[in-house]
């Protein structure tokens, strides 16, 4: 399928304004890494503790940044997530000790710094764990079970704590709404020593300090092999030059990705790293193509400018790449607008890197090429003419010693 029927556009004619753009973002990008705001690591790379909770009414993000810094707890980020109706918060808590104990007291801290702002002598419903709950009803036995006691209350636990996480969103309004699966007995005791608060904790991820350095080294390992293993395999399969060019394509969209985040301070995740690795595979298959038709319209162009002819293999691929990448960036778009929080980060790497891929393929890496060709041309053009006028040279001191 062709979109474009013969196209003649000169790229390369154009390469000094898209070269031009290339370092005014790569530069600030850089600029923001290193000066202004650093790269944003996530708690995978950092270590420290996510607490995902779920509130019953709109949450006041002002209100849970006082109740943290009551706690103690002043460098806790608070973040909005999903979507605004389901009133579900990000609490991040950046921890320096490496002890489990330290990790669990993280958790623990922010749970207790929530409940502060209800105050009551009595356990939480909307926190409690299955087996305190079962704990309780079977000290309790408000069923007067007997022998069938902790059967019993166990799938009356587990109704509980199933209705209120998978169907009431992980927040009970009152104690009295658990008596949609547990017998009247069982409510009546509940009400007695529990009270429900406005949130609920849907999910706790904790990280060790020097697993995040572990996790730092190994990601960044990772990109940099998959890098020299392109550039090993485009010098096998073409030549250096084409792996070279190939691979600062890909180390530019990289630099250009990462500087993005942290210009607009978003957590780079282990998500983000498998993202950016996914976009160096996609750029340097896109520019694969590009440089294929490059090397067969040599072979077949021996004549013509080596500039013309890579303007005519970047117009004659025009369509497949308009194809491929168009279809690439619809998908990620759709996953960034409509995947959720827990996407956001690696859809928002995928949709930067799809057009930046795309543009480097054609505005880095074949500029390059056509650049070092035309350096070696030159050099080999000044070494022949210094060569000639040192055989010149010679044979003029020749023929004065015969005269």
């Amino acid at each position: 399928m062709e979109l474009f029927r013969n196209p003649n556009i000169d790229f390369l004619g154009k390469k000094w304004y898209f070269l031009a753009f290339s370092l005014i973002f790569s530069t600030a990008g850089i600029l923001s890494m290193i000066f202004w705001h650093g790269i944003p690591l996530g708690v995978d790379f950092r270590g420290g503790t996510l607490v995902y909770v779920k509130f019953a009414n709109t949450p006041n993000e002002d209100l849970i940044r006082a109740a943290m810094d009551r706690a103690g707890l002043r460098d806790a980020r608070i973040q909005r997530y999903g979507a605004p109706s389901a009133n579900e918060v990000l609490i991040a808590l950046d921890l320096k000790e490496t002890t489990e104990q330290a990790l669990d007291q993280g958790k623990n801290s922010i749970v207790h710094a929530l409940q502060t702002q209800t105050q009551s002598g009595k356990q939480d419903l909307n926190n409690v764990g299955y087996s305190t709950l079962e704990q309780y009803l079977r000290s309790k036995d408000p069923l007067h079970a007997g022998l069938d006691a902790g059967q019993r209350y166990s799938q009356i636990a587990r109704a509980i704590v199933d209705y209120r996480d998978k169907t009431k969103g992980g927040v009970l309004a009152s104690v009295a709404e658990a008596g949609a699966v547990a017998p009247p007995a069982v409510v009546d005791s509940l009400q007695q020593d529990f009270f429900t608060s406005d949130f609920g904790v849907r999910n706790v991820e904790i990280v060790g300090p020097q697993v995040g350095k572990q996790l730092q080294k190994q990601a960044l390992l990772a990109t940099l092999y998959s890098l020299a293993g392109m550039l090993v395999y485009l010098w096998f399969r073409f030549e250096l030059i084409y792996g070279a060019a190939a691979v600062v394509a890909c180390f530019h969209d990289t630099i250009i990705t990462i500087g993005f985040f942290s210009l607009i301070r978003q957590e780079i995740s282990l998500t983000v790293i498998a993202a950016i690795l996914t976009l160096v595979g996609y750029s340097m298959n896109d520019t694969i193509v590009v440089f294929d038709r490059i090397r067969e319209n040599v072979k077949l162009l021996r004549r013509e400018n080596l500039s013309d002819i890579v303007n005519r293999s970047i117009n004659q691929t025009l369509s497949r790449t308009v194809l491929t990448s168009g279809l690439t960036f619809l998908t990620v778009l759709s996953l960034f607008l409509f995947g959720g929080e827990v996407l956001h980060g690696f859809s928002l790497a995928l949709v930067i890197g799809i057009i930046i891929g795309t543009y480097s393929s054609i505005f880095i890496a074949s500029p390059m090429l056509v650049a070092y060709q035309n350096w070696r041309l030159a050099r080999s053009r000044r070494g022949a003419s210094a060569k000639a006028a040192e055989t010149n040279r010679k044979d003029k001191v020749k023929v004065k010693i015969k005269a």
